[in-house]
């Protein structure tokens, strides 16, 4: 303390009372805080002057009534039912794609920034059957738990929102979800050092508008009035993490092969296709391999399967030349067929399927992997026994997440729900990377669908830790264990039949459009 007994301020500005000033300033409370070898003084009943931060450490929060903590409660439930995406799965989102855009669409403030227009959407495929109408209630909970004007009850501005947000941003947002999956497998994962993809193809189908029927046809078996619009894709998945990097999107009219060539862009020199005997083309072979792609097919029905031809490379293994078709194949250009090669030399590994209980089968697989020390024929036979993990990927992103049957009205929205879609299925393979990397279990035995519940579960709890970053990681640690701890169990060969037990509802099947029963009943009603 100073020589002449008085506090002396170590900030400009401030003025410190002396003795015999008025009496009110004696009355004042008074604490002191050592600062820089001098003494400051403040009042106790309002924040620091010149440091307002320090006051909720010095004095801690205000008392609050048993009634305000249940308030308080309430509007964090509320505001987690719809932030908790962002605290989970922002690690794997860019937020430059979702700042607001600049001009156009989104650019202006309303209830439906893109933003929240995103995690709207994206807890809306996280929950299957979940109706707009539920996720509009989210977005108001939001809205209310920060004591803000809230949207109206209606749904019209949210599918308005969702239609408006691009989709070259939802694009970008898949592409850096994919990326990070790949990066995050180990060399371990990879088949003899190489990244392997896996393609194939399945169907979804969507409302009975005339806008989607005419952009994706119903089959032509149906009758007119009794059918859905189908659309066809042809997926491309990472083999060691199971996430979907790429997609062709068609009608049923358009053969598998033909949307497989629409992704040959993406393949990289180096990488490995792994794919059933449906693509198995002597063009696409011939046109991945000019590419510097190596393919693992099953060998097509119509192509001999006699062994004995070629040369020898040991049991059941073959070298073989294939020769060039003569006539174009339709979907070919003109410009891929003149880079196809007279000849190609293949190799032919006889695989037989040993399962317990059932007969031996046998099949035929062919490649343009040639080195047998390199890749030995019973590794090219456990390869393509893995490519069944396809199967299991698109039931997991078809039934788990809901995919089978698309809810939106028109054929741009429709694109837009798959691309979503995508995004929610390799989010949650994310975190089961994540979970895998960090408890050592291998990634193929998590189960995806107890993924996606633990998530719904957790997210709440996460949230409601907003502000404590300790407390957050601590219960995300803790979530990543549940992850690791769901481990399917170990049933190799496993076959069950496509079969359901539950018998559906005893209803005529349609076979006329709605209008027709509806014309009939109002006449049956007439003539009584």
């Amino acid at each position: 303390m100073p020589a002449n007994g008085s506090l002396q301020s170590p900030v400009r500005g401030f003025q410190v009372p002396e003795n015999g000033r008025r009496k009110s300033c004696l009355v004042r409370r008074f604490f002191l805080s050592f600062h820089v070898e001098k003494y400051i003084y403040s009042d106790m009943r309002n924040t620091t002057p010149f440091f307002a931060g320090f006051h909720r450490l010095l004095f801690g929060r205000a008392q609050r009534s048993a009634q305000q903590q249940l308030r308080a409660q309430a509007q964090t439930l509320e505001q987690a039912t719809l932030c908790q995406l962002g605290k989970v799965c922002a690690p794997w989102v860019p937020a430059r794609l979702l700042k607001p855009a600049e001009r156009g669409a989104h650019s202006r403030r309303r209830f439906f920034p893109q933003g929240l227009t995103f995690w709207a959407f994206l807890s809306q495929v996280l929950s299957p059957q979940s109706p707009c109408r539920e996720t509009v209630r989210k977005v108001q909970a939001w809205y209310a738990a920060r004591r803000l004007p809230r949207p109206a009850s209606g749904t019209a501005a949210y599918c308005n929102a969702r239609a408006h947000l691009s989709r070259n941003t939802l694009l970008g947002i898949h592409r850096h979800t994919a990326d990070e999956l790949q990066r995050g497998a180990s060399l371990d994962q990879r088949w003899c050092g190489r990244h392997v993809k896996v393609v194939d193809g399945t169907g979804v189908s969507m409302p009975d508008t005339p806008k989607n029927q005419k952009a994706f046809p119903q089959p032509s078996n149906q009758k007119k009035g009794c059918g859905f619009p189908v659309a066809k894709l042809v997926g491309c998945f990472c083999l060691a993490s199971g996430a979907l990097l790429h997609w062709a999107e068609g009608t049923q009219r358009v053969h598998e092969r033909k949307l497989f060539r629409k992704l040959f862009a993406f393949f990289r020199t180096g990488d490995i296709a792994l794919t059933d005997r449906g693509f198995c083309s002597y063009v696409d072979i011939a046109l991945l391999l000019r590419a510097g792609v190596d393919t693992v097919m099953r060998l097509h029905q119509a192509r001999p399967r006699d062994l004995r031809k070629g040369k020898r490379l040991g049991p059941n293994d073959r070298l073989v030349t294939w020769q060039k078709p003569k006539q174009r194949p339709s979907g070919c250009t003109l410009a891929d067929w003149r880079r196809v090669p007279d000849t190609l030399t293949l190799r032919l590994v006889y695989v037989t399927v040993n399962v317990p209980g059932w007969r031996t089968q046998s099949l035929v697989v062919v490649t343009t992997l040639l080195d047998p020390i390199r890749y030995p024929a019973d590794q090219i036979a456990r390869l393509y026994l893995r490519r069944w993990a396809v199967e299991l990927f698109f039931r997991d992103i078809k039934i788990t997440l809901g995919m089978d049957v698309l809810r939106c009205l028109t054929p741009a929205m429709v694109r837009k729900e798959i691309i979503m879609h995508a995004i929610a299925y390799n989010l949650i393979r994310a975190l089961m990377q994540q979970a895998a990397a960090l408890y050592q279990v291998p990634i193929e035995r998590l189960s995806f669908k107890g993924s996606v519940d633990t998530l719904r579960q957790w997210s709440d709890t996460l949230n409601a830790a907003s502000g404590k970053p300790r407390e957050q990681a601590r219960l995300f640690n803790q979530l990543l264990q549940i992850l690791a701890e769901d481990v399917v169990p170990f049933r190799p060969d496993r076959s069950e039949p496509r079969v359901r037990k539950r018998r559906p509802k005893a209803y005529p099947l349609m076979t006329h459009p709605r209008r027709d029963y509806r014309l009939a009943a109002a006449s049956k009603k007439e003539l009584k």
